[in-house]
């Protein structure tokens, strides 16, 4: 339940009259194929302080790392190092990286290694989708976590010590083919589709470069015209993404966080005439068990019985207030807090109100 001091209230008011903000294309859309790559791979990270794996798969990849360099361990003798990990690599691989360059990588333990401080990861190759090796990653890992314990069985751990960093810790040996220099077209992604937008979008670059230049597909995508050598391509996106274009208005919508009880209520949101009364009602539960305790020579046992107490308080008279026809976000916020209502009452309201038919907006719970 939702209470004054569990609830992070905050109401989105936005009062403008009409007036938009232009925003330039390159914050409004994405160009296709341009994109970022996900790779990942498996390795060892070796050198920890007695905080390694002790799983059968870190000493299996131990014992074929060993294999590799033509030392043979018998199959009946256990290596039981403390000292290894086996781990998970992974890397984002921007668009348009070419052989050598170097990329960040995340490596992260597999097992139930503690801690991969002052680790070292041996040389792992990251795969993208297609199976193809696209980088190589090794280095010294950095670690901001940290994990101590003692002999009492005391413990003390800071953020996560079994996921670290390698900066610049993988070298590029694949490019990816964007498709960039292909066509007679580059084709513009909406990060949010919107009609408006779109043709908003293909009015501005029309205006800036000629009619007939850009051409909508749909609400999110855009097809625009463009020079085929590299580098006239290459100039033409830089004007091209600079162009302002405004917005259209999003729809009307209120978002309620389940979870944190924020609440965050649209520009356009408007109610039809209703009544509302919301009594404020408050109910505690609490848990008081009970040990029940059998007679010296019954024979019987110890026994805990719980015991629920249920109690249901109201904070106050019920609360009524009306919403007059076309009352805006403004308008609402204002009637309700006039009534001394909690935020948690708002969510109530406004859930009554959409199920009455009254709420003129898109309700989302998350």
């Amino acid at each position: 339940m939702l209470t004054r001091k569990a609830v992070i209230f905050l109401t989105l008011m936005i009062l403008w009259n009409g007036q938009a903000w232009a925003e330039r294309v390159k914050d409004l859309a994405n160009v296709a194929g341009v994109r970022t790559n996900q790779l990942v791979g498996y390795g060892l990270v070796v050198g920890l302080n007695g905080t390694g794996d002790k799983t059968p798969f870190a000493e299996q990849s131990l014992l074929s790392m060993l294999n590799k360099f033509g030392i043979h361990v018998p199959p009946d003798v256990k290596t039981n190092s403390k000292n290894i990990a086996a781990v998970a690599v992974h890397a984002d691989l921007p668009a348009f990286a070419k052989q050598g360059s170097k990329i960040d990588i995340t490596v992260s333990s597999l097992g139930n290694a503690k801690s991969l401080r002052g680790g070292t990861l041996l040389l792992t190759p990251l795969k993208g989708v297609d199976g193809n090796v696209y980088a190589l990653a090794q280095g010294n890992l950095v670690v901001g976590g940290l994990d101590a314990s003692g002999a009492d069985g005391s413990r003390i751990t800071i953020n996560i010590p079994s996921v670290g960093r390698i900066p610049n810790g993988a070298t590029v040996e694949r490019t990816v083919n964007t498709g960039f220099d292909l066509g007679n077209t580059i084709t513009l992604n909406l990060k949010d589709a919107d009609f408006t937008t779109a043709t908003n979008m293909v009015n501005s670059i029309n205006a800036m470069l000629g009619e007939g230049t850009a051409s909508a597909r749909d609400a999110e995508s855009i097809d625009v015209m463009a020079p085929r050598l590299p580098n006239q391509r290459v100039a033409f996106l830089s004007v091209l993404e600079n162009i302002e274009v405004t917005p259209g208005e999003e729809a009307a919508k209120v978002i309620v966080n389940s979870r944190t009880g924020t609440v965050v209520i649209g520009q356009h949101v408007k109610v039809s005439p209703a009544a509302v009364t919301h009594g404020g009602l408050v109910v505690k539960i609490s848990e008081d068990p009970a040990v029940s305790q059998p007679n010296p020579f019954a024979g019987g046992n110890t026994a805990v019985t719980p015991q629920t107490n249920v109690e249901v308080q109201n904070q106050g008279d019920g609360r009524m207030f009306e919403f007059p026809q076309g009352v805006s976000l403004n308008d609402i916020v204002q009637a309700v807090n006039k009534v001394g209502a909690a935020p948690g009452d708002l969510v109530a309201i406004l859930e009554a109100l959409k199920q009455a038919g009254s709420l003129k907006a898109e309700l989302m719970i998350i």
